[in-house]
């Protein structure tokens, strides 16, 4: 996940043919079609930075989870091997995790 470009605000509107863009700014239209005016194209980029800000819970958890690697061991040593401590302790970490970065109401 990475924050929204003018570019993104763009793609979202539906405009194809292309554009370029230069230090945040349009430069070229390569569309025939009628391009979105400056304000149309802020808007839907505070929309999506929006979105984006309001994801930051996510992308934290996401950076403190434990890794796939740690998972699949503690969840295979939990069914195949009958042992559970180790995918205690890493339920104990996303508890906390999740505990630490709350998903807004």
């Amino acid at each position: 996940m990475r924050n929204p470009t003018i570019s993104d605000a763009i793609f979202e509107l539906g405009i194809d043919g292309g554009w370029k863009v230069k230090d945040g700014k349009i430069v070229k239209w390569y569309s025939e079609k009628e391009q979105p005016t400056e304000e149309v194209i802020q808007s839907k980029l505070a929309e999506l930075q929006a979105k984006y800000d309001s994801k930051s819970y996510a992308r934290a958890r996401q950076q403190n989870f434990p890794n796939e690697h740690d998972l699949l061991i503690a969840l295979w040593e939990k069914v195949m091997e009958d042992r559970s401590e180790s995918a205690d302790a890493l339920q104990s970490i996303r508890t906390q995790v999740k505990s630490d970065n709350p998903k807004p109401e």
